[in-house]
């Protein structure tokens, strides 16, 4: 059997933990900083991936239970490093077309929608209720709340993230580093490293 541990073990952990378990993908170990009180998927403490005495020739491969863009840049890697693999998990409950493609490590949560030719990069959250229409794209490290609506033809930057329940108009394009705030209608581009919020979204300082 395949040995697979999750990064984090709270919060989106958990969203990610039930894909797998609908997915029979077997998730065996859990990395965190300290060992968890509430063990609700019985998984077994491997301790924290970021320690000098961490077993790394335990574990054969990752999956991504980290919300957070910029931590889950930094535990990729610190994964990629040493050699090990990171695993997509799709929830069987998403509808993803035959054109779309998506990268490695990405997490795609229950009823996510993906319209053709829709192209999503390496170590996204795709969660849970969000559409990406036609011929969108995700590009890598981004975060996409759940209950978000990508209208067709947007582009999002890298490291993005984009709040629950937010609407991209068509067209348009999202920067790097870019945050939307949540219930935002976004109705023209957003440069770089910039914070976004209300409807419209405007900039915020």
């Amino acid at each position: 059997m395949e040995r697979i541990a999750i990064i984090g073990y709270s919060g989106h952990a958990y969203v990610v933990l039930d894909a797998c378990k609908k997915a029979n993908i077997n998730i065996q170990y859990y990395c965190d900083k300290n060992e968890k009180e509430v063990n609700p998927y019985l998984l077994d403490f491997m301790g924290d991936e970021s320690s000098s005495n961490f077993n790394w020739d335990k574990i054969e491969t990752f999956v991504l239970g980290i919300g957070d863009n910029e931590i889950r840049q930094k535990v990729v890697k610190l994964i990629l490093s040493k050699g090990k693999t990171i695993k997509s998990v799709v929830h069987p409950t998403a509808i993803i077309n035959d054109f779309v493609s998506f990268g490695e490590g990405t997490i795609v949560a229950a009823n996510a929608v993906l319209n053709p030719f829709a192209e999503v990069s390496d170590f996204c959250i795709l969660n849970t209720g969000c559409i990406i229409e036609h011929e969108c794209k995700v590009s890598d490290f981004t975060h996409i709340a759940p209950g978000v609506v990508l209208a067709g033809n947007v582009s999002i930057g890298k490291s993005t993230f984009v709040g629950a329940n937010s609407v991209i108009k068509e067209g348009l394009k999202i920067g790097d580093n870019v945050i939307i705030g949540a219930g935002s209608v976004v109705l023209e581009d957003v440069p770089d490293n910039q914070t976004w919020v209300g409807n419209p979204a405007k900039r915020i300082k």
